[in-house]
């Protein structure tokens, strides 16, 4: 039996929705990791609400650190303090998938969860989703609330995994982007775990890992990698996010993220360095990349965005004008990354648009 939740504004996010290494380094034998702790987010930079889940243990083919988790579960209302519940959203508590967390590569950040339906013996291979999550490329986690919104994928018919990367000023540019590619490589080569078709993989970013997704659609032959992009508030031209910090007027968040533009390439525009600052900052700007054979793209800003629309509009333009399809979506309100999952919209488009890049092609 299905459950059936009242909850609150504040987990109206999930209610609607729910490195450098080098690409392919992993184990011979991919084994599950046990949960680490997992480290908060930057403020504004965070998922929607969730908790740590657990399993019973699994039965597959990796070791018994693995958990499986039971097919159905209990979830709690969001109450107010006397304990009655505000009725702003209902949410379908989905079955609880298979969920097992595995290492990518070595470094203790490169981890990625996999979320999955046990498929029957001749079962189709499935289309796959890449989370990759944000802050600031300077925090965030695999876990840090998008649980909800990969269970709810799993029931879509997909299966999700969702990774973390290293994170700057320890980490430097492309380290990122190198964990990215690490990790989508990963997932190709052991698709047959999860009963994954490696050819139908898309990846879903937001905020600071939605520049990470853009990155993964437009390197070399975007299609190459992935099928299908979808960022959301993607900062996709860190420059142009270091000058929008400084002008007159630009708010906390703002002056944030132009900090984090300089600890993730580790270096500051219009220094002594400015020579090499601009070769790492052409790097990490997305559009620098676009070429025909991109993979087609949904970018998704809210219009009181502190990451606005013209971060995806450039790169938009790029894309339609080497042929490749992009399609830039606004949301109403000031809502910041997955904060846009609380607009009733926003999960039935992202659901839509993955069903139709990642559709199995005509034999």
């Amino acid at each position: 039996m299905r459950k059936v939740l009242v909850c609150g504004a504040a987990f109206a996010a999930t209610c609607v929705s729910a490195v450098a290494v080098p690409v392919g380094a992993q184990a011979n034998t991919p084994t599950p990791t046990p949960p680490a702790s997992v480290p908060s987010a930057p403020a504004g930079e965070t998922g929607p609400p969730g908790g740590p889940e657990t399993g019973t243990p699994g039965t597959g083919s990796p070791s018994a650190s693995s958990t499986t988790a039971p097919e159905n579960g209990p979830a709690a209302a969001d109450g107010e303090p006397d304990g009655t519940v505000t009725a702003h959203a209902v949410m379908v508590t989905p079955r609880l998938p298979r969920f097992r967390t595995y290492a990518y590569g070595k470094a203790s950040a490169q981890k990625i969860d996999a979320y999955w339906r046990k498929a029957g013996p001749r079962a189709t291979p499935r289309p796959a989703v890449l989370l990759l999550h944000g802050g600031y490329w300077l925090g965030g986690d695999k876990a840090g609330g998008w649980k909800y919104f990969a269970r709810r994928l799993t029931e879509e018919g997909f299966v999700v995994l969702s990774a973390n990367y290293r994170l700057a000023p320890r980490a430097q540019w492309p380290a990122q982007r190198d964990d990215a590619l690490s990790a989508l490589d990963f997932i190709k080569k052991n698709a047959r775990l999860w009963n994954v078709d490696p050819d139908r993989v898309a990846v879903l970013g937001s905020s600071a890992g939605g520049h990470l997704a853009t990155q993964l659609g437009a390197l070399g032959t975007g299609t190459r990698q992935v099928r299908g992009v979808i960022a959301l508030s993607p900062p996709n031209n860190p420059f142009l996010a270091f000058k929008d910090g400084a002008v007159p007027g630009a708010g906390p968040r703002e002056q944030r993220l132009r900090q984090a533009v300089v600890d993730l390439v580790h270096c500051r525009p219009g220094t002594a360095a400015a020579a090499a600052c601009w070769t790492v900052l052409d790097d990490a700007s997305t559009v620098t990349h676009v070429s025909a054979g991109d993979a087609p793209m949904l970018l998704m800003h809210a219009t009181g965005d502190f990451v606005p629309v013209a971060q995806s509009t450039g790169l938009a333009s790029a894309l339609r004008g080497a042929g490749v399809q992009a399609t830039v979506k606004t949301v109403k309100g000031d809502f910041h990354a997955a904060e846009m999952l609380e607009d009733e919209n926003t999960y039935p488009t992202i659901v839509a648009w993955l069903k139709k890049h990642l559709k199995q092609a005509p034999k």
